[in-house]
């Protein structure tokens, strides 16, 4: 490339990157040149910097003299900050991908893979009854955060023994029918109570997701009495599907995944999107070869 190109860059395409006054710093070209190889051979700033005083590949790559001292490793920390900024790094590649099209080392011939792996969120693995409870105490905290005087005419002994600390009450916990029953008629007091005064007073992440955590767990009967959702293979209204429904009071984006028979987990899966492109290169030594270039994208999506 440095024979057929004279370099990737030159150093008028990061003309917006420095001021036009002070005094003349170094070469932004070359800079970027350094931080290709470095990523490709795996270097540290320091080894970086050595390489440039003491390597003729380097030297030759960036087209430096043989005596040229280089520079000092920190340099480099400073033109990765200005890169990350805005779309700038983007902008370089395509200005790369555009001028290796024009000089005939990369021709329209694309591979595309797609591969996902699944993150965890870093929330608990909660029961339902677990999560109504434990939604129910996390909007207890927010609002004793931010207007503690509206809990005083409502939160009391009883309130403090079943949410002044981390619920765990397993699978197979005591009185489970009354413990939902129970747990479900102090959500909705507190939300009543909260939007008796006013609506800002529940706008917090904390009230809201206790809100989702209970239109997908509860529901009123003909009657107007309060619930608990079953699934309707049981005869009941039916639950969220699990891209839906929330897992934590704390993640809201998180949700419950399931890859084939064994593998499940609450949190993200991870996207991923390869594209390769093949161009022919010659090198006046070793003959015709091929080069790739690669662009790869990710996202992340609730699982």
């Amino acid at each position: 490339m440095r024979d057929r190109l004279d370099g990737l860059w030159c150093d008028e395409d990061f003309a917006d990157w420095y001021p036009r006054d002070g005094r003349p710093g170094l070469s932004p070209a070359q800079l970027a040149t350094v931080c290709v190889l470095q990523f490709l051979l795996g270097l540290s700033d320091r080894q970086a910097a050595e390489a440039v005083r003491c390597r003729i590949d380097f030297k030759y790559s960036m087209a430096m003299e043989l005596d040229d001292p280089g520079f000092h490793h920190s340099v480099l920390a400073d033109f990765r900050d200005r890169l990350a900024e805005g779309d700038r790094a983007d902008r370089l590649l395509d200005l790369a991908l555009a001028r290796l099209k024009e000089a005939g080392l990369v021709h329209e011939r694309t591979t595309q893979r797609t591969d996902s792996t699944h993150v965890l969120a870093a929330v608990r693995d909660l029961t339902r009854l677990e999560l109504i409870t434990e939604a129910v105490r996390a909007a207890l905290e927010e609002v004793a955060g931010t207007s503690p005087y509206l809990l005083d005419e409502l939160v009391d002994e009883d309130w403090g023994r079943r949410y002044g600390r981390p619920v765990r009450l397993g699978k197979n916990p005591t009185k489970p029918k009354t413990r939902i029953l129970a747990t479900g008629n102090d959500a909705v007091r507190l939300l009543e109570h909260l939007y008796r005064h006013g609506a800002d007073r529940t706008s917090g992440p904390r009230i809201q997701a206790l809100r989702q955590i209970m239109l997908q767990n509860y529901h009123r009967d003909a009657v107007g009495h309060l619930r608990w959702r079953t699934a309707e293979k049981e005869g009941g209204p039916g639950l969220p599907s699990s891209s839906r429904a929330v897992v934590s009071p704390y993640d809201t984006s998180a949700r419950y995944a399931r890859h084939g028979h064994i593998i499940s987990w609450k949190g993200f899966s991870a996207r991923l999107l390869r594209i390769s492109g093949w161009g022919r290169w010659v090198d006046s030594q070793a003959g015709d070869g091929e080069a790739a270039v690669d662009e790869v994208g990710s996202e992340l999506d609730s699982a």
